[in-house]
């Protein structure tokens, strides 16, 4: 490349000087005018009739040889080919481009953005996406605390990017390599600073690390738009119309609310009929009630001694809860082991269940309807109130295996039934046998996990077994997904962790993979049971950087908040406390309603600091919901902004039911069905194409997709008049296009003080 007068730049080819301190990159336009600083990419931008600013004060000087430019571009090294650079403008975009040479493995200083380059406010895509007015008190605390010593660009953003506010214009910076970045935070004066490095090692120098910053327009949504040119343009994105054309049953996505289903052990409480038999029976001598009672507990055995014919709830409860434990433990001693044999996983729970039907089925009903939350008898409820379209959940596999009849029964009512399933952590054998998934036998546990670059393992979830490379574990995948999908046909899966972002590199001989190369893996994964059973496939949260593959993702509305915070997660007296995993079949931690506590109610579900950055990416792909921890009756002083911005997003609502509490929350279901399935069945398959705050305190919002439809919200509790047309407090007006409008009130959903 020659170097053009009007580059503007002074450069030494092939000499090693540190030049930050006199010379510039200068790249022009007719919309802007970059200078750019070779030894430290200090950046400055000046776009056309406005002030410079100054975007980046970069990092430390490195010594710049082999320098060459022009008006549109530059490239240059650091230290004799230790690393290649290159920069280009091209209408709105710079590109800046990184290239580590063969003997480099260090972490390298990219960006340090100054607290003025904010503008009016950082547009951050923590899960959904985030608004942090310049000065806000509440972002000045949280963030910084929040991001620690750097956000993982992979997995703490759900997408590789970040904006900033000037009004009339903004500018936005993608990161097309997502992984091996920390994104700092700091205080810097009465602003937030940012800096952002990147991690050349031995297994990833090859891959190189490019940044575009683009110019745009005030749109909020400008950096997400162009982040989902770039896949399209890449051959990276997979519209929600292509994966329903290659596995049909996708198509069952579209309008369903999403539902986790308790109470998946072999009888709920309603399948005994006689307990006064049943615990007779439980009491005598036939082979299985001596296996069953050789399991209970000291608690359980005290109770089937006190127990008379007519047995108090306590009792009840106790007795079947050690009964459905028991069984369990039994059918899980046929299979798990060492070496599972997957393909007679299934084999054990047929058994038990004829077993039980011939000792105990005098005292019981028919073997058809057994079953809590899982069971005939709540698909034939769910059917019989309207509600066609369902994503129906189980905590595990095992829910399947003891009531196949009743997945069959929601296969048959139109349903996608599915099962929550892992393969990323694998314990030893014999530890924690009730963490199902993460039994993948002694070979996965002795093979699979990942090493770090010290030469240990990585420590799984919870500090437990190790994570695991998913090329090593996908025999284990293949053969248990066909497995279980052979004995209950399943026609959805949702795969743990896979699409969270967080990877590892691996560093083990022989397997030795990068963080890019273990996504790639985990996608394989998902497209590879997505391909093979012709499903939907789901899993958490649905972070940008390992995506493909998937149709649906719980955890991007809102995502796990407050995990270290002992009010929610370990202070029963605390009004905060989420609850116990506690009982079984209806944990509090999922059904005890609670209010939540600030900062996160604010941060989490304030609408005027959400902002749709991934549906303005993703909506026509991937359809997504709240985390499973968070359905929409969990904080009782976030239920009303969360289901109006659900409405607004046009995103599922999420339930957890029970048996118990099935008939209590059904009108609730009902009622957000009704609102959300006939918009979703429009704009599924389109793009949000705008999003705009129509007041100043962004209290009132609307959302534009392609078909030309629009949706409003008024937040607000008091009515809003804008252009003529008045809209109530909490309201949604629904503008879809060729339909006439409607308008929907958060009232006629409010959930009454019993649930």
């Amino acid at each position: 490349m020659s170097i053009s007068p009007r580059s503007l730049v002074f450069a030494l080819a092939a000499v090693s000087l540190p030049l930050s301190a006199w010379a510039q990159i200068r790249l022009e336009n007719a919309q802007w005018r970059v200078a750019l600083d070779p030894a430290t990419l200090a950046v400055t931008a000046t776009p056309t009739g406005q002030p410079p600013l100054e975007v980046s004060t970069g990092g430390p000087a490195r010594k710049v040889a082999n320098l060459s430019a022009d008006a549109a571009g530059a490239a240059w090294s650091w230290g004799r080919d230790r690393y290649r650079l290159s920069a280009r403008l091209d209408g709105p975009d710079l590109t800046l481009t990184v290239q580590a040479g063969a003997g480099a493995a260090e972490t390298v200083q990219l960006l340090r953005q100054p607290a003025a380059a904010m503008g009016r406010g950082l547009l951050l895509p923590l899960a959904e996406g985030s608004y942090a007015p310049a000065g806000d008190p509440l972002w000045l605390d949280f963030l910084p605390r929040f991001a620690g010593d750097g956000l993982n660009t992979s997995e703490n953003l759900s997408l590789p990017l970040w904006g900033m506010d000037y009004g009339a214009s903004s500018l936005h910076w993608l990161l097309l390599n997502p992984f091996n970045n920390r994104l700092k935070v700091s205080r810097d004066g009465t602003g937030l600073g940012l800096a952002l490095s990147h991690d050349f090692n031995v297994l990833n120098r090859q891959e190189p690390m490019t940044l575009l910053l683009h110019l745009a327009d005030g749109d909020p949504l400008a950096g997400a738009k162009r982040y989902r040119q770039w896949l399209i343009g890449t051959g990276r994105f997979e519209s929600l119309a292509d994966k329903m054309r290659a596995q049909p049953e996708t198509a069952k996505l579209v309008g369903a609310s999403h539902v986790y289903l308790w109470g998946n052990d072999l009888l709920g409480a309603a399948d005994v009929l006689d307990w006064g038999r049943w615990v007779s029976l439980l009491r005598g001598d036939s082979e299985l009630a001596r296996r069953l009672r050789g399991r209970f507990d000291a608690e359980a055995a005290a109770a089937l001694r006190a127990a008379s014919a007519r047995p108090d709830a306590y009792q009840r409860r106790v007795l079947l809860t050690a009964f459905n434990q028991a069984a369990t433990a039994e059918a899980r001693a046929g299979w798990l082991s060492a070496a599972p044999e997957w393909s007679k996983l299934a084999a054990p729970y047929r058994r038990l269940r004829r077993e039980v039907r011939a000792v105990f089925g005098a005292a019981l009903a028919e073997p058809d309807d057994w079953g809590g939350g899982l069971s005939r008898r709540t698909l034939r409820v769910l059917s019989a109130a309207g509600l066609e379209r369902l994503w129906l959940g189980v905590d595990n596999w095992e829910g399947g295996l003891w009531q196949p009849q009743a997945m069959a029964e929601g296969v048959r009512a139109g349903y996608l039934m599915a099962s929550y399933d892992s393969y990323e952590t694998a314990l030893p054998p014999g530890k924690r046998e009730d963490w199902l998934t993460a039994q993948q036998g002694a070979a996965a546990y002795r093979n699979c996990g990942i090493t770090l670059a010290s030469g240990r393992r990585k420590s799984g979830f919870q500090q437990s077994g190790y994570y695991t490379n998913p090329e090593c574990v996908r025999p284990v995948l293949r053969q248990r997904s066909q497995a279980l999908h052979k004995a209950l046909g399943f026609n959805s899966w949702f795969l743990d962790a896979y699409a969270t972002g967080m990877v590892f590199d691996d560093y083990t001989p022989g397997r030795r993979m990068s963080q890019a190369d273990v996504a790639a893996g985990n996608e394989r994964s998902m497209a590879w049971v997505r391909d093979r059973f012709g499903v939907p496939v789901g899993s958490e949260n649905g972070n940008a950087a390992t995506s493909r593959g998937i149709a649906f993702a719980h955890g991007m509305q809102v995502p796990v908040l407050g995990w270290g915070d002992p009010d929610l997660q370990k202070n029963p007296k605390s009004p905060y406390f989420l609850g116990r995993w506690f009982p079984a079949d209806q944990p509090e931690v999922f059904f005890r309603s609670v209010p939540l506590k600030q900062p996160y109610l604010n941060i989490y579900y304030q609408p005027r600091y959400r902002l749709p950055l991934y549906q303005a990416v993703f909506h026509d792909s991937i359809v997504t919901t709240n985390h499973w921890l968070y359905d929409n009756l969990k904080f009782s002083n976030a239920y009303a902004d969360n289901l109006l911005t659900q409405w607004l997003y046009n995103t599922p609502p999420l339930w957890h039911v029970s048996a118990e509490s099935l008939t209590r929350r059904l009108p609730l279901m009902r009622c957000a069905d009704q609102v959300f399935r006939p918009l979703h069945r429009q704009l599924a398959t389109q793009a949000m194409t705008g999003f705009a705050w129509l007041t100043p305190d962004r209290l009132y919002q609307q959302t534009r997709f392609a078909d030309g439809s629009r949706l409003t919200v008024n937040f607000s509790a008091e009515p809003r008049l804008l252009d003529g047309h008045e809209l109530a407090g909490q309201t949604m007006r629904a503008q879809l296009a060729g339909q006439p409008e409607r308008t929907v009130s958060l009232k006629d959903c409010e959930p009454s003080p019993a649930l």
